[in-house]
């Protein structure tokens, strides 16, 4: 039985805890969290937990055999680190870290220590997007809401990390340049508005908008397939994909002068969906893996490319919004 200690009991960590808590292939050692009163409600649901306001006592503990890490984004890389060096395993929050050169060093000494990196990108353990699709040709996603704004990263890195991962899971393809731009109306210098391009070798594109200020909450990817096309609306709460046998095939395509589109409108599919909440994919992915050496879904490599790509978002948007090259990038944060 795998034993877990889980650092952050503030909004993610509760279902971190709840899911674990209820699967019988572990057990939840220890909690820890700086706050007391979250401590408090740990105790009145989980008895049976240890709770401590230390982190060190995850680290130090022989017994805990993998940490989950569900804590601001800049605490990521430290405690992931100490965490692979005590010799755990580690599932932590998205995105992997704040930067490129961070992200390369956790998979790398994971590796060294033979111990599972896992991210919880959540959104890739949903229904998979149907396979009738045909070449993809474009991904166009918007993700809005009034708020949380984080204090110690920006919206690209708080909800563009959903939809980068699983773009990354969806295009095996490398990207060719990298253009965003964005703005921040707090003067913080954390970004609130974010838009990015990403352009492709094939001619594939993706289009990414997120935002903390927008009045409604908008959950929605579009994407354009030879055959068909897709929308998933995350905030439907039934209807969340529906498959479209649409499209479109260019008529004369050697003389320009008589260039025409040919139209093809038909049904519109929406496929049964099972509600099974996605953290269970992901908790039980993490413990698959730990028991009999798979490669999760979200996996240390995945994660790796999606602080890749925002990593050039960001440093396209401090260039003052010039195009970043994917494979000729240099990092020096």
């Amino acid at each position: 039985m795998v034993k877990i200690g889980l650092i952050g009991y503030g909004y993610w960590g509760p279902k971190l805890v709840r899911n674990f808590f209820d699967d019988s292939a572990c057990k939840v050692k220890t909690v820890v969290d700086l706050r007391r009163e979250s401590l408090e409600v740990v105790k009145k649901y989980y008895p049976s937990i240890r709770t401590s306001t230390t982190i060190d006592e995850v680290f130090e503990d022989s017994k805990i055999d993998a940490v989950v890490i569900s804590t601001p984004v800049s605490t990521h890389f430290s405690l992931g680190k100490k965490a692979l060096n005590q010799g755990k395993h580690v599932l932590i929050e998205k995105p992997m870290t704040t930067s490129y050169r961070e992200a390369i060093e956790l998979v790398n000494l994971a590796k060294k220590k033979k111990k599972v990196l896992m991210v919880d990108h959540t959104f890739l353990y949903t229904d998979a997007v149907p396979n009738e699709l045909g070449k993809i040709s474009y991904f166009d996603s918007t993700r809005t809401n009034l708020g949380l704004f984080q204090k110690d990263v920006n919206v690209l890195w708080d909800l563009a990390a959903h939809d980068i991962s699983i773009l990354t899971y969806l295009v095996k393809e490398k990207p060719q340049s990298i253009l965003a731009s964005g703005i921040s109306h707090t003067k913080n210098k954390l970004e609130n508005i974010v838009f990015v391009t990403i352009k492709y070798p094939s001619g594939f594109i993706a289009h990414l908008n997120c935002s903390w200020s927008s009045p409604v909450k908008i959950r929605l990817i579009l994407i354009g397939g030879k055959k068909k096309m897709i929308v998933y609306n995350d905030v439907e709460p039934t209807e969340k994909i529906k498959v479209y046998d649409s499209g479109y095939k260019i008529m004369n395509r050697k003389d320009p002068e008589k260039f025409q589109v040919d139209y093809r409108i038909g049904d519109i599919h929406i496929p049964k969906i099972e509600l099974q909440e996605a953290l269970i994919g992901v908790t039980r992915d993490f413990l698959h893996a730990i028991e009999f050496g798979s490669k999760p879904i979200s996996n240390a490599a995945l994660g790796l490319e999606v602080v890749k790509i925002l990593s050039l978002a960001d440093k396209s948007m401090r260039n003052g919004e010039w195009p970043m090259k994917y494979e000729k990038s240099h990092f020096n944060q």
